[in-house]
């Protein structure tokens, strides 16, 4: 009865992980350092993941499920840093984890791989593992208080209005760029939407809207150059600009530099005049660049 115990306990999935996955390329740049955290939930398992890629890390909640039968441990909509990312520019695959367990007098692995959603295999390759567990008892502990005291320190999300993780704080003045200065006169600006606001000042804060795909953008403020070339990711780029009230409206126009891997280019801009709070949505492509009107409150 003690062995048959053993036993079942070295072919549970439940505990700490480690080990490394790469991509079968040429450059041993493609390498990842991985931290699998597991516990068992009602029906499901659910854990942490750690990932180190180049100069990335990502610490991300997963959830799947084990069949104890068949050893196969499934894991979905993991959002990997893509294998091909450069500095500075972390595009993210969505991938589920498929492993099988492997049991033996020398320990536990898991082995297979991260495999990309359907639509997406053919530029995501399969992203090959080999994770052994430590055994060690007083890692127990340390498991459950990763789990409940867990806290994502880097993610693909949707910010709240109080975000405080800034990327570029940006001064409004007007720069040049003559390229993007005359592609943006030959787009069509429209307007998806009008605020009015109380201060004389307001505050921008723009991110990436929804999966952080390398969009880029430049930003207009009465059809001035604010600034270029920016790519919007979980950060905010916040920028502080005067409301003019001597005109009927100013305007925020948002130019697309690309499409970014899901097109169009979006972003959520969230502007506050010091006591009210706008959540914006923006929608740009070649063709449009969209518009924001603002008008100052009149007493």
């Amino acid at each position: 009865m003690l062995l048959l115990g053993l036993r079942s306990q070295g072919q549970t999935v439940f505990g700490y992980w480690y080990g490394n996955a790469n991509v079968k390329t040429n450059s041993s740049a493609n390498n990842y350092l991985v931290e699998l955290i597991l516990q068992p939930e009602k029906g499901y398992v659910s854990g942490i993941l750690n990932c180190f890629f180049k100069d990335t890390y990502r610490s991300l909640k997963v959830k799947g499920n084990y069949n104890s039968a068949t050893r196969q441990l499934s894991l979905y909509e993991i959002p990997l840093p893509y294998h091909a990312s450069i500095k500075d520019f972390e595009v993210d695959s969505i991938m589920n984890l498929q492993a099988t367990l492997r049991v033996s007098q020398a320990g536990s692995n898991l082995t297979r791989a991260f495999k990309a959603l359907p639509g997406y295999q053919y530029t995501c390759a399969d992203i090959r593992f080999d994770f052994e567990m430590n055994a060690d008892i007083s890692k127990k502990d340390s498991v459950l208080k990763a789990i409940s005291e867990y806290k994502e320190t880097y993610q693909v999300w949707k910010p709240g209005v109080n975000d405080t993780l800034v990327q570029a704080q940006v001064i409004p003045r007007k720069v040049v760029n003559y390229v993007i200065e005359k592609e943006y006169t030959e787009r069509k600006n429209e307007i998806v939407n009008e605020i009015e606001v109380e201060s004389d000042t307001v505050q921008l804060a723009i991110y990436d809207n929804g999966e952080i795909d390398g969009d880029i953008i430049s930003l207009f403020y009465n059809k001035n150059l604010l600034f270029f070339s920016q790519k919007l990711t979980h950060k905010s780029i916040k920028l502080n600009l005067p409301v003019d009230a001597s005109l009927e409206y100013n305007e925020i126009s948002m130019f697309a530099e690309n499409l970014g891997l899901i097109p169009p280019n979006t972003a959520l801009i969230v502007i506050s005049d010091g006591k009210n709070k706008h959540e914006l949505r923006l929608s740009s492509n070649l063709e449009k660049n969209a518009t924001i009107r603002i008008r100052k409150k009149k007493n």
